[in-house]
């Protein structure tokens, strides 16, 4: 996936900067101004973006992203899934 440089990548990107308020096998977990963030952090780069792993993954930290709306973006830190209501 090629990173495109948009507003939200940008605002992700500095939200990454910030402490993580978890970690998981998959996923390193951030709370940004639009919604909690999931980076991609294994080694195996996924084909498509890995919803169902970062749901499952996301309780293991306290968080229930089930009903929230969900997105993914390519930005140079790596794949986000960004999860919103």
């Amino acid at each position: 996936m090629a990173t495109t440089s948009t507003p939200l990548n940008s605002l992700l990107e500095e939200s990454l900067k910030e402490a993580s308020i978890g970690e998981t096998v998959h996923f390193r977990w951030h709370a940004t101004p639009v919604g909690i963030a999931a980076l991609w952090h294994s080694d195996d780069q996924p084909l498509t973006p890995p919803f169902d792993d970062a749901l499952k993954e996301g309780l293991d930290v306290g968080l229930d992203l089930s009903r929230e709306e969900r997105e993914f973006h390519q930005v140079s830190l790596g794949l986000v899934l960004l999860f919103h209501s």
